[in-house]
C-alpha cells in the first residue's frame, strides 16, 4: 500500500500523522513484548520446567534449552560454552523482535542465569528459581577438591583436554562423571563462574532480579547476603522466600513469579 504524504488540505504536518495513523498498527501487531529463556538443573532436561514455563506464557514466550550439565549430554562443554549458547539464544530472541528478555533458571541453571549477567550482561532481568551448585561450599567441605586441583594442575600444564573422573553431588545424591580437565575447572573452581556471589556481584548492569528461595531448601539459611545482595540494586529486584523444597520450587512459586514479571516497569 502507497500512503501519499503530501500537502494536500491537510498540510504537512497532518499529511505525516495520517501516514502514521495507517502504518503504527502494523507495526504494532508485530511487537513481541517478552520472552523467557528457562535453564534447566543439574542432570536435568528442558523439559524440567515445562510446567513453569506453561504458566509463564500468560506474560512471556518461553524457551527451554538443554544445558551442558543435563544428564545426556554430562558436561560435554566447558561453562564458557555453555555462556556461548545463552547469548546465542538471547540473541536470536532479539532478532525475532522482542524488546524484553528475561532468564529463568532452576538450580544450575539460576546458577548460569548470574554467570550470565556477570559476563555477557545483556539480559533484562533474572529469575534465579531455587539457585544451586556452590563450588565453594563443597570445595571447602573436601567434597571433589582432589578431582578440581588435578584439572587446575592439568590445565596450567596445557593438559586441558585430558579427562579425568570426578564424584558429582547434586542435593545429596553422587554419581561420577567422567569429564575434560578443562570441563571440570571451569564448573568447580570454587573462585569461578560458577561462584554464585563472585557472579551477582559482577552484573554487567542492574536489571530486575528476583531470587526465589524455598524454606526447605538447603541454600535458604545462607539468607540474601550470600549473593542476591551483592547484585546491583533495582527498584524491581525481589527476594521471594516460599514454602517448598530444592525441587518443588518453581511449580510453588510460578503464580507469584508471573505476577512479578508481569508487573515489570
Amino acid at each position: 500500500m502507497r500512503i501519499a504524504c503530501g500537502l494536500g488540505r491537510w498540510g504537512a504536518p497532518w499529511g505525516w500523522a495520517l501516514a502514521l495513523l495507517l502504518v503504527a498498527p502494523a507495526a504494532w501487531a508485530q511487537a513481541k513484548p517478552c520472552a523467557m529463556v528457562l535453564m534447566h538443573g543439574k542432570w536435568g532436561h528442558p523439559n524440567g520446567l515445562a510446567a513453569f514455563g506453561r504458566t509463564q506464557e500468560v506474560a512471556c514466550d518461553t524457551k527451554s534449552l538443554e544445558m551442558p550439565w543435563s544428564r545426556r549430554r554430562n558436561y560435554d562443554q566447558p561453562y564458557p560454552v555453555a555462556i556461548a549458547e545463552i547469548a546465542a539464544q538471547v540473541k536470536a530472541l532479539r532478532e525475532q523482535g522482542y524488546s524484553r528478555v528475561l532468564l529463568a533458571g532452576h538450580s544450575f541453571g539460576a546458577n548460569a542465569a548470574l554467570a550470565y549477567m556477570a559476563t555477557e550482561g545483556d539480559a533484562d532481568g533474572v529469575i534465579a528459581l531455587a539457585p544451586g551448585h556452590s563450588p565453594a561450599f563443597t570445595y571447602a567441605r573436601g567434597i571433589g577438591k582432589a578431582a578440581v586441583d588435578q584439572a587446575r594442575q592439568w590445565v596450567q600444564d596445557g593438559k586441558g583436554g585430558d579427562s579425568l573422573e570426578m564424584e558429582d553431588f547434586n542435593q545429596g545424591k553422587a554419581r561420577p562423571v567422567r569429564m575434560r580437565a578443562e570441563v571440570v575447572l571451569s564448573y568447580f573452581d570454587p573462585e569461578g563462574l560458577g561462584h554464585m556471589p563472585l557472579s551477582a556481584s559482577r552484573f554487567k548492569k542492574a536489571v530486575p532480579f528476583l531470587w526465589v528461595i524455598g524454606t526447605s531448601d538447603p541454600l535458604y539459611a545462607s539468607g540474601p547476603t550470600y549473593a542476591y545482595d551483592k547484585a546491583p540494586a533495582h527498584p524491581a529486584s525481589q527476594y521471594l522466600v516460599v514454602e517448598a523444597d530444592h525441587m518443588g520450587t518453581p511449580d510453588v512459586a510460578a503464580a507469584q513469579v508471573l505476577a512479578w514479571v508481569k508487573g515489570l516497569p
